[in-house]
């Protein structure tokens, strides 16, 4: 069981924190994925679900912090994560959480911003700022104060190139893409229809998943697209990232696996095997 507690910073502000126990299910019985990650400076897995942040890896599988439900998660820096959604039982956070950070790998959260206001489910960081939906696309430079942006359609998915201004969005009409940071957006011709899409670390390129689990590709900024490797199942959430030793990593998780692949998409394993 999960001790939970809630106490003040010097600034005043509510920090929710908790342990972080071994998990007595192996694997864990994940709830809800909204977020996947590869932790920094290993080769960890970050899972936000909705009964709390996860970390797989081989030393065991952890719960991270309070249980919080994860509707939004996205890491801004190595360490640092963005999040938003709703507090768990016993958490001392606003309903709904707002965009909350933690600056200790998950091990605790403080509000940010926008508490008993936005639920974020899809959010986007980048040295830019944060672009996040709520029903409405907001932006912001420093994690406090937003401005409204307009998007033609709601997007199920955003991802923020290396610099912030190319972004991507996944939306019922297709993908769409803005080369200023969310400003304007227009439609890539072509395009497959995309639940999820991530650009890689150097922006060059870009990983999405349809509906169906169909992995596709890109290597010239998401002008073009290639089929790659089928899952044959529907996607939760995605990640494009590196090794540890520097290598290709794309993870995507779907109801039944934690699927990666360390060769561009092509194939993928599942790390819960």
């Amino acid at each position: 069981m999960v001790a939970l507690s809630a106490c003040s910073t010097a600034s005043g502000e509510t920090t929710t924190s908790s342990p972080a126990p071994h998990l007595e299910t192996d694997p864990p019985d994940f709830n809800h994925v909204h977020g996947v990650a590869g932790e920094a400076g290993s080769d960890a897995v970050l899972v936000a679900a909705h009964n709390g942040l996860f970390r797989l890896s081989t030393d065991g599988d952890v719960q991270v912090g309070p249980t919080i439900d994860l509707m939004g998660f996205a890491v801004a820096a190595p360490g640092r994560y963005l999040a938003s959604g709703h507090p768990g039982p016993g958490v001392d956070l606003p309903q709904p959480v707002g965009l909350i950070e933690s600056v200790d790998q998950g091990q605790s959260w403080q509000p940010l911003s926008r508490q008993g206001q936005s639920d974020f489910h899809a959010l986007t960081a980048s040295p830019a700022g944060v672009l996040g939906y709520d029903g409405t696309l907001r932006r912001s430079t420093d994690g406090l104060s937003w401005e409204q942006l307009q998007i033609p359609s709601a997007p199920a998915s955003l991802s923020a190139g290396p610099d912030g201004s190319q972004v991507l969005a996944t939306t019922e009409e297709g993908l769409l893409h803005s080369t200023d940071a969310g400003t304007t957006w227009a439609p890539i011709p072509g395009a497959p229809l995309l639940q999820l899409v991530d650009w890689s670390p150097d922006g060059g390129g870009a990983v999405g998943v349809d509906p169906k689990g169909q992995v596709w590709t890109s290597q010239d900024r998401a002008l073009t697209w290639q089929p790659a490797a089928e899952l044959d199942a529907p996607p939760q959430a995605m990640d494009v990232g590196s090794t540890v030793d520097g290598g290709s990593r794309v993870l995507v998780v779907t109801g039944s696996a934690i699927a990666e692949s360390r060769d561009g998409g092509a194939t993928f394993t599942d790390l819960r095997d």
